[in-house]
């Protein structure tokens, strides 16, 4: 029978994983059982009652986190002439046109976590599907990422908007801080989150909404959440 190392055992002692957990306990333990030499991402899985196969069932969007995600964000934008010189004056790490397609396009460019462009770049871009897609980083006007407001797209993504969506199994998984934040900031963070997928729930969605709620850093355990305790923490915050 294989050994278990010292530092998953004092994490099963802490964390019962059949346990569902308040929201302020989640993050208590959660930050506590986050032991690495580095700074760890903390992130919410939050699976829901619905069918991504089905259009009409897809939960997709974005917000701006109250505090951020921790990040350093390198935005990408495509765009040209004035909207190309708000790009950059709004902080974009690049900028550009055709001449900025062609270099992605070769594929050994990818420089950036965050794409926004132009509505009349897009004829262009759109031609970078099958490397910026598999990333999920091609630009979509849902999540307002396809915007002639370029300025303002650069500073919610420099400034910790997040966007999410459901994949496999009705799962989406975002990233809400970093273990080093304050227990508060996990909590307003992770509660916009859920509040943001209330709001976007299908009205073909049947049954229960929320099925399961998780909280996890990179190296750390998953810490189930109690779904209503959640939402009423979530409300009040």
């Amino acid at each position: 029978m294989a050994k278990i190392p010292k530092r998953r055992q004092t994490i099963n002692k802490v964390v019962e994983g059949v346990k569902r957990y308040g929201l302020d306990e989640a993050v208590t333990l959660v930050k506590q059982c986050a032991t690495a030499k580095f700074d760890e991402t903390v992130e919410l899985a939050v699976r829901l009652g619905v069918n991504p196969k089905h259009a009409d069932q897809m939960v997709r969007g974005a917000l701006v986190l109250p505090h951020g995600t921790g990040q350093k964000v390198r935005v990408l934008v495509f765009a040209k002439g004035e909207k190309e010189r708000e790009a950059q004056a709004a902080g974009a790490d690049h900028v550009g046109a055709e001449e900025l397609v062609a270099k992605v396009a070769e594929g050994t460019f990818l420089d950036f976590e965050r794409v926004i462009a132009t509505p009349d770049m897009m004829g262009q871009v759109g031609k970078l599907g099958r490397i910026l897609g598999p990333r999920g980083l091609m630009p979509n006007p849902k999540v307002g990422t396809v915007t002639f407001d370029v300025a303002n797209a650069v500073r919610e993504a420099k400034g910790g908007k997040i966007e999410y969506r459901t994949e496999k199994a009705g799962v989406v998984q975002a990233r809400i801080g970093k273990a080093s934040f304050k227990p508060e900031e996990l909590r307003d963070n992770a509660s916009a989150l859920v509040k943001a997928l209330v709001r976007a729930k299908p009205a073909t969605a049947k049954g229960t909404y929320l099925r399961s709620i998780t909280l996890s850093s990179t190296m750390g355990p998953g810490v189930r959440i109690d779904p209503n305790a959640f939402i009423e923490k979530a409300e009040e915050a």
